[in-house]
């Protein structure tokens, strides 16, 4: 079950519910902001992509979009579903299509069924006298199998048509605009025009997400205030080509925290460009991260940690804190289930006693561990009470102990009342 923390400013949407059975989620309306993330394995690799799908929805992803480029993709899909259903993976695939999506869900009207929302781009769905044609066909086998689509469309492939046409009528305007304030515009006339073509079709408004993705920070604060201002519907939010490491997860963090401050966005998702050999699963840990640093979801508990200065010249601190984090993460599929409630536990791992003590009384469980010069003890304090001292060269093993002491009795505690219920 999703759940949320703290006050809501969103703007309120159309909600839109995505998928069928206990995996099924709802984007927009009250419903809390939902993480998700794409694939980057060939769909047609069937174990591939199950395998990517399965490390993205144990770290959280509650959708997962996987690319259908082509038949062999199409085909792949309804023997993807029930693989995942084979393991118990219960989560909303959303098919991604570009340049012929009405042909692949007109021949494969079983990959139209397995998936659980389909992703259409007006920019590239057809061009000039074939646009409506096919657009219109993707939008009839979406209502046909009961499907709501993200009409999403990208900077990168805009319709150029609609570009020039605006950019003709701006040049003969009396108070012409810039290029970009033009872009802008184009970007969201192509997301509207495309829904309110859908809902003629008779695609009705809570099966409809927008999405309208481009890669600066400052473009993407300006198109989605002014979807926003538009329209109530449902918004998928992220940053396109964020780029990798601390560039892109700074760039999503920005642009995305500006819009979820002021209430814009329904569902969200970091894309980042994966280091090679690294994890898919950074951008769900990502965008799990930014909603819960805003106060908007609760996935994880929390790590308070000190950041280090002239009196923490010992890494233990470091080391204690990134070892209790990464065991934390690891083991957060299972303790969902065992100990409900428990992302909403606080640590705290402090390096010196200027401020360890404080802020380990703050936390529900903390150690301050001795800075540099001072005596070799590590007071623990739970429940915002001095517990314990812990010394010797097992302090990080024994603070891991105490805190899965901690976690049983408060946790699993309530767990057992359920079962019991």
């Amino acid at each position: 079950m999703i759940e949320e923390t703290g006050p809501d400013p969103r703007r309120k949407t159309v909600g839109v519910r995505i998928g069928a059975g206990q995996g099924a989620v709802t984007v927009g309306g009250t419903a809390p902001i939902v993480v998700q993330s794409m694939t980057n394995t060939d769909t047609a690799d069937v174990t591939a992509t199950v395998g990517q799908i399965a490390a993205l929805v144990r770290a959280g992803s509650e959708i997962v979009r996987i690319t259908v480029d082509r038949p062999e993709a199409a085909a792949a899909v309804p023997h993807i579903r029930d693989a995942l259903a084979i393991k118990g993976i219960d989560v909303p695939l959303v098919g991604d299509f570009h340049y012929i999506g009405h042909k692949l869900l007109a021949e494969h009207p079983a990959c139209a069924e397995a998936l659980a929302k389909y992703r259409i781009n007006p920019g590239n769905v057809g061009f000039r006298e074939k646009r409506d044609l096919q657009f219109g066909a993707m939008i009839e086998t979406a209502i046909e199998h009961d499907k709501p689509v993200r009409i999403g469309v990208n900077w990168g492939s805009l319709d150029q048509e609609l570009l020039t046409r605006l950019m003709d009528e701006n040049a003969v305007s009396v108070a012409p605009k810039s290029a970009r304030a033009v872009m802008h515009e184009a970007i969201v006339q192509s997301a509207l025009l495309s829904a309110a073509r859908a809902e003629e079709i008779g695609l009705g408004r809570d099966r409809i997400v927008l999405s309208a993705k481009v890669s600066q920070v400052q473009d993407l604060v300006a198109v989605y205030r002014m979807l926003a201002n538009r329209g109530d519907y449902a918004l998928h939010l992220g940053l396109t080509e964020a780029g990798m490491g601390s560039k892109g997860i700074v760039a999503s963090t920005a642009a995305m925290g500006i819009l979820l401050q002021e209430g814009i966005g329904d569902t969200i998702r970091v894309s980042l460009t994966p280091e090679p050999g690294g994890a898919r699963t950074t951008e769900v840990q990502v965008a799990q991260e930014i909603l819960q640093a805003m106060g908007l979801r609760t996935f994880v508990p929390v790590v308070a940690a000190c950041p280090g200065c002239g009196r923490t010249t010992s890494t233990v601190f470091q080391e204690l804190a990134q070892d209790i984090q990464g065991f934390i993460r690891a083991e957060m599929p299972g303790w969902r289930e065992k100990y409900p409630g428990i992302e909403t536990l606080n640590l705290a791992v402090m390096g010196c006693i200027v401020n360890g003590p404080g802020e380990s009384k703050h936390a529900d469980i903390g150690i301050s561990l001795p800075g540099t010069g001072e005596q070799p003890a590590a007071p623990v304090f739970i429940d915002g009470k001095k517990a314990m001292t812990l010394r010797g060269p097992r302090i990080a093993e024994d603070f891991k102990q105490i805190m899965m002491d901690y976690i049983e009795a408060r946790f699993g505690q309530r767990n057992g009342a359920d079962a019991a219920e």
